[in-house]
Formats: C-alpha cells, structure tokens, sequence
C-alpha cells in the first residue's frame, strides 16, 4: 500500500531550539514510519529575509540538519533536501505566480502578519511576497497531501490549493493533488522571556544543543506569575511560562496537575516548579546535545545525507514539473 506523502521543513536561519521540538519534530519522529516523508532545507526561503547574510544560510544548512539527525531523524526513512539545489521548484514557483494576482499575495493573512512583524512597510522583498507561490511549488511538487504547520501558516495551505484548483482547472484534468494542513494540538511555545513566540532571531529560545548551564540560566529567567510573590500566595497557571513548558515536555500527567492545582492555591513557590522544569529539559536535551556533537565530527557523512536526500528529491520533483508542463500544453523538448 502507498504511504502517503508529507512534506515539512525548516528555515536554514541557525540551529533549531526546542519549540521546533515540542511544534514538529517529534511528530516527524512518529511520521517517519507511517508516512513517505521529505524534510526540505529551505534555504531558498531562507534568503527572502536574509539576503544581507547569505553565509549565515549557508551555515545553517549543516546546522538543521545535524539537529534532525541528534533527535533521531532517520535518512533511510525520510528524505532530507536541500531547496536550492531541487531546480523544479524555482520553475514551479516561476510558472505558478502566472496563476496568482499581487493583490491576493498581500492579502494572505500569513505574509501580512510578518510584513507588520519585519516593519518591512512598502520595502518588501520581491521573494518574501511571493513566498505562497514558492510553497506551493514546494508541497506540489513532492505531490504532498500532508503538510504540518504552525495554525498562523494555515492561510499558506489554503493559497496552495487556491493554486492547484486552477492549475488543474487550466489542464482539465487533476494533476495535482489538494494539501491537508496538520495542526499540532500544542501549538508554539512563547519565548522564554514570555513575550513572544520562541524564535531563532529574537534571542529567547532554548537550543537543542544548549549547554546545561545555559539551559539552567534560561529557565532561571523564565517569568512566571508576576503576582505570585510569596510561596503562600495563589498563583495563576494560564500565561505562566513554567507552566506552558511543563504542559509541552511532563510527561507525568497526573503529577502536573496535582502541581497546577497546588500552586493555584498557594503554598507551592516558583523555584519548585522551576526545578522540576530544568530537569525535564535536561533530560531531553542531553542526548540530543551528545549525539550531535558526535556526527559534527563527521561532516562528510551529513552532507552525503543532504546529497543523496537531494538527489532522490530532484528526481520526484522533476517527473512533477514535466506532469504540470504537459498538462498545461506548453511546448517541451
């Protein structure tokens, strides 16, 4: 029986932290064995936002993808490939803005979102605009059904669609198929200064390769209730960032809650809660950390993972394009 196919990934903008854990990659873990999965290295979108800093892009390419083999990624079960070097994509995307209007691009939710987010105003990258038509060509291309995204990227599944629908429409017959947006239950973490959504850039997330010292230093600085002042003060779980962290990583269900509704009564201080946080997290990480800094001594075994991954994609990606260049009736050699 087929596997169905999904297709999921991660900007090459630095090494991934653990709200990339707790929103996708222990699901990609779980996807691997159930599901035809392609992990793409999305270093072309990368640059839509980074094109002052090309090298950082590059780097980050090794960088990714040593963060997907230390959690247990498997390349003998899902492909990992680079974006940049999978041509079809950059013709799909090309061929597909033809069947996208500008006005439509702006007012993807998603896009409008980080325009306001970037103060890019009026000065927006042409390629950060056309960002929906480039993932489109991405999901397309690999014909994916399944795609797990963050719910404020789910506007970007339904553009693809809006794309296939007329791409298909054009050729009179279903060439490509119509995308699923998953949607984690957890959702994202906040940053672990509470104000934000953990992220790369904005200097408040927890890498999977975090020192255990950094890692102690991070939770220490974690906000929790700032009206909880006094161990015997009542506190408020919801909003509490301990708390929003133990939900993503305890695994002991039945003793958080008992936590929860002890602190809401008060008599239980942040430190407690913060020690058993540190724990989790030191736990989780420590393998992840050693692992990757074992096959950090092998960089020709990593990029043989991407090249090989690439090449497999390059070929799927390819027979696609020549499917939805047929089908439109464009001239072909």
């Amino acid at each position: 029986m087929t596997k169905p196919t999904i297709l999921t990934g991660d900007r090459t903008t630095g090494p991934l932290h653990i709200g990339h854990y707790a929103g996708s990659l222990h699901n990609r873990l779980r996807f691997q064995d159930s599901h035809e999965q392609f992990l793409l290295l999305a270093d072309s979108q990368a640059l839509t936002d980074n094109a002052h800093d090309p090298d950082k892009v590059r780097r980050s390419v090794i960088e990714v993808t040593l963060d997907y083999l230390a959690v247990g990624i498997d390349p003998a079960k899902t492909t990992i490939c680079l974006q940049s070097h999978l041509p079809a994509l950059a013709e799909l995307s090309m061929l597909y803005l033809n069947f996208v209007t500008v006005a439509r691009l702006e007012r993807n939710p998603t896009i409008k979102d980080e325009i306001r987010a970037r103060g890019f105003g009026r000065d927006i990258p042409a390629g950060f605009l056309c960002y929906p038509a480039a993932q489109a060509a991405d999901i397309t291309a690999f014909k994916a059904t399944i795609v797990p995204v963050g719910e404020d990227q789910a506007p970007l599944i339904e553009q693809t669609n809006e794309i296939v629908r007329r791409i298909n429409a054009t050729a009179g017959r279903p060439i490509l198929p119509e995308a699923q947006a998953v949607i984690p239950q957890s959702g994202r973490l906040p940053g672990v200064d509470g104000k934000a959504k953990m992220s790369k850039s904005g200097g408040n997330a927890i890498a999977l390769s975090a020192s255990p010292d950094a890692i102690s230093a991070a939770v220490r600085a974690m906000f929790t209730d700032p009206n909880h002042l006094r161990v015997e003060d009542p506190g408020h779980v919801q909003g509490n960032v301990v708390f929003t962290y133990l939900d993503a990583f305890d695994e002991d269900r039945a003793g958080l809650e008992s936590l929860k509704a002890q602190y809401r009564r008060g008599g239980l201080g942040d430190g407690r809660i913060k020690r058993r946080l540190e724990g989790i997290l030191q736990a989780l990480i420590a393998p992840i950390r050693e692992r990757r800094a074992q096959l950090a001594e092998d960089p020709a075994y990593v990029v043989d993972v991407i090249r090989r991954g690439t090449e497999k994609a390059r070929n799927r990606t390819e027979a696609t394009k020549r499917e939805v260049v047929q089908g439109l009736g464009l001239f072909m050699l």
